[in-house]
């Protein structure tokens, strides 16, 4: 399917950081990729990508294996974002690209860790698990030799600063980004990226619902409070009457997905078509976000937000376990402040001398754990901690 006209186009891209043309031999190095396909491919074989299996998506370090983790929830929001890329004409890799790439910056144990985080950094600059995806993708990851960081393109890096639109007050570690290179922060970014960030809302509205549920933390009747969710339910058992109920979760599940999908693929093709958007520029220029909810999916969006954080994000037992897994995290950054010699010897050697960059160091090393390591960390200095 060809690309719509205001579409990231990967021959058109305005490049990387550091020139690839030549390998050392000078010999053509591009092959049958193109750059965006390229990007996507060196998110999938860093480092910080494989990490994800083993951080937080939800449930701090669960026991079952069919919960998601934040490897799994990426999967599943690049095959939502590839589905609504490709209906629009919109380029799938990039798309996808910055699907996988959007929460490579999370610390250990989610949103405990991130705030613990926080907490430390309060006096040298803060911190913030998107800036910080840029930081390690950009900087911290470390394959080739000539050069930190995976190189990958401006538009690539672009949609992962910015696909929830505008940054006006930009944390240190993305404004340490733009000096470097140029994301032009104020504008609106690309369409693919718009897409990215709305299939991430899209997967993990409803998939958390699937885990909440399996995890007894939910119950299909305190769903039905909601009134949207309601009429989807009563349909779905008037169609398979001689089904048990927890066999029908999936379903609506899936069915919500879909409906949502289908609105998004819709809205975006009314207001590209109502604010005459024909190229990518005008997409930039266009000064609202164009990929997105029609006004009353946004407003059940929200309502279902609202009922997940009252009802599960919320709930007693997360909020325990929170609790305890962002003291982990704070132990840490105090054990290593104290004695950086608890670290890794490549990373206590690497320590820089002066204040702000000893301690976004130790936060670097912090935020790259999963929760398997952060917890072992904490048992060999700490002993162990209460499950």
């Amino acid at each position: 399917m060809p690309l719509a006209s205001y579409a990231c186009i990967p021959s058109e891209s305005r490049g990387r950081l550091h020139d690839e043309g030549r390998s050392s031999t000078g010999q053509v190095t591009r092959g049958p990729r193109d750059d965006f396909q390229r990007d996507r491919d060196r998110i999938i074989h860093s480092i910080s990508f494989r990490r994800l299996r083993h951080k937080t998506q939800v449930f701090v370090s669960p026991d079952g294996d069919h919960f998601r983790v934040r490897l799994t929830h990426s999967l599943e929001v690049a095959q939502i974002g590839r589905t609504i890329a490709r209906a629009l004409g919109l380029n799938e890799d990039l798309t996808e690209a910055l699907c996988l790439a959007h929460d490579i910056g999370h610390p250990p144990f989610g949103h405990a860790g991130e705030d613990a985080l926080e907490e430390a950094l309060a006096g040298y600059g803060g911190f913030d698990h998107n800036a910080q995806t840029i930081r390690t993708l950009a900087r911290l990851e470390r394959p080739y030799p000539r050069w930190n960081g995976l190189n990958l393109t401006w538009e690539t890096l672009e949609g992962l600063a910015k696909h929830n639109g505008p940054v006006a007050d930009a944390p240190w570690a993305l404004a340490e980004a733009d000096r470097e290179f140029r994301l032009e922060l104020n504008s609106w970014p690309s369409l693919e990226a718009q897409i990215a960030a709305v299939a991430d809302d899209i997967a993990y509205d409803n998939h958390d619902i699937d885990d909440g549920i399996r995890a007894g933390l939910l119950t299909i009747d305190q769903l039905l409070e909601l009134p949207f969710i309601l009429e989807r339910w009563d349909e779905i058992c008037e169609n398979f009457p001689d089904v048990p109920q927890e066999r029908l979760i999936p379903e609506l599940v899936r069915d919500q997905i879909g409906l949502m999908v289908n609105d998004v693929i819709q809205t975006t093709r009314e207001r590209i078509a109502q604010s005459g958007i024909v190229s990518v520029d005008d997409v930039r220029a266009a000064g609202v976000m164009i990929g997105g909810f029609s006004e009353d999916m946004a407003r059940k969006e929200r309502a279902l937000k609202g009922f997940m954080y009252a009802n599960l994000y919320n709930h007693p037992e997360q909020l325990n376990a929170a609790e305890k897994a962002r003291l982990v995290v704070s132990d840490l950054i105090e054990a290593y402040s104290a004695d950086p010699a608890l670290m890794p010897a490549d990373w206590s050697s690497g320590l820089p001398g002066e204040q702000p960059h000893r301690m976004r160091h130790i936060a670097d090393f912090l935020a790259g754990m999963t929760d398997r390591y952060a917890a072992n960390c904490h048992a060999r200095i700490f002993g162990k901690v209460d499950a």
